[in-house]
């Protein structure tokens, strides 16, 4: 998503706990600089209020205004288990970022964007990541479902408050889009050949197809859809 935004002229402000990626290679700021776009990182932890302002504080400072925020944030591995196997401990951990910053990042958008002039009648555009698994129950995961579930019924609640006054809230719920790093860690707990049958599509997802719809959300083009949660899944929840 932040190549994706890169590409389209955006400044993109990357808010996250480690600068390099955990497949190793060239920072994602780095990258976009080299495709010509304009990036900066900001250490970041989400579940920590003191580290959102000032992340949002530095970006508006820097371009006068904040136009769009992404809630792509998530804390998931080896903490996501059934309720019987879940401690406290996992599920704090897994609620302070897959929840809490979820919270603490739109409480912090909304305050700057409520302020400024809008843009051909928006004041700005909050993408929140949902999952599939926020609006269907997955065997083994009650926290991250609990989660997620809880996200896309914010993303509703704050189109419904803050659509008067110019500001468009929406989140994706990507199906199941494979990423080596995650795998080769924490081992697939969900066979692939079971998402495979299980997706209508003729594929699994890709991390561009969720660039996407968010690149969509984003643009000028988008100028009354709010309070959805869209699926970016192959047909999954469709089946």
């Amino acid at each position: 998503m932040s190549l994706a935004f890169g590409r389209e002229g955006a400044h993109v402000v990357i808010a996250d706990v480690r600068p390099d990626p955990r497949e190793g290679g060239t920072t994602t700021d780095d990258a976009i600089r080299a495709d010509g776009g304009s990036a900066v990182y900001l250490e970041t932890d989400v579940s920590r209020w003191e580290d959102v302002d000032r992340t949002v504080t530095a970006a508006v400072e820097e371009r006068g205004r904040l136009d769009v925020v992404v809630n792509s944030a998530v804390y998931l591995g080896n903490h996501s288990k059934g309720i019987l196997e879940t401690t406290e401990f996992d599920w704090d951990a897994m609620m302070a970022v897959d929840l809490r910053g979820v919270f603490l990042c739109c409480k912090r958008a909304l305050q700057e964007m409520v302020q400024q002039e809008p843009v051909t009648e928006v004041r700005g555009r909050i993408i929140n990541m949902a999952s599939q698994m926020g609006l269907v129950g997955t065997p083994g995961h009650v926290t991250y479902c609990a989660a997620k579930g809880a996200v896309v019924n914010m993303t509703r609640q704050l189109a419904v408050d803050f659509g008067s006054r110019g500001i468009l809230v929406n989140a994706i719920a990507p199906g199941k889009v494979p990423t080596n790093p995650l795998v080769e860690e924490f081992g697939e707990r969900e066979p692939l050949e079971y998402s495979v049958s299980r997706t209508p599509f003729h594929r699994l997802g890709r991390p561009e197809d969720v660039a996407g719809m968010a690149v969509y959300l984003a643009s000028d083009e988008c100028n009354f859809v709010s309070g959805a949660i869209l699926p970016v899944d192959g047909g999954w929840l469709a089946y």
